[in-house]
């Protein structure tokens, strides 16, 4: 991923976990576990039916509108815990991840907005 770069997924809520698919990187129903789920539990609280598919967009680089900063903190299980300190919770993010970047980024920042893919 170079400098600017903003990627997008659309997760949604399926048989009660948060869950994306992304077919350019082979994932479907990839869930959010580990803490990240509760993460995006709070972040979503003032979108309008999220459990219907919301827009989440990441960056390893802050962007206009964003609203959650991750900080990397260790690896586990081929993953990698994330911590959010304006929420003061951690989030495993699983290696998945590794399909968006070569490494596992040092911040992540994202924005969750109204919108799912149509």
């Amino acid at each position: 991923m170079n400098g600017n770069s903003i990627l997008c997924i659309f997760p949604y809520d399926y048989q009660g976990q948060w869950v994306f698919d992304d077919p350019k990187v082979g994932l479907v129903r990839e869930p959010f576990v580990s803490g990240a789920d509760v993460i995006i539990d709070e972040m979503v609280k003032p979108l309008e039916n999220p459990a219907d598919g919301f827009t989440l967009l990441f960056s390893t680089q802050q962007f206009p509108g964003f609203q959650l900063e991750l900080d990397w903190l260790r690896p586990e299980l081929g993953g990698n815990w994330y911590l959010s300190k304006s929420l003061d919770k951690e989030g495993w993010l699983c290696p998945a991840l590794f399909k968006y970047f070569e490494s596992a980024p040092p911040k992540i920042f994202a924005q969750f907005k109204e919108g799912k893919k149509s």
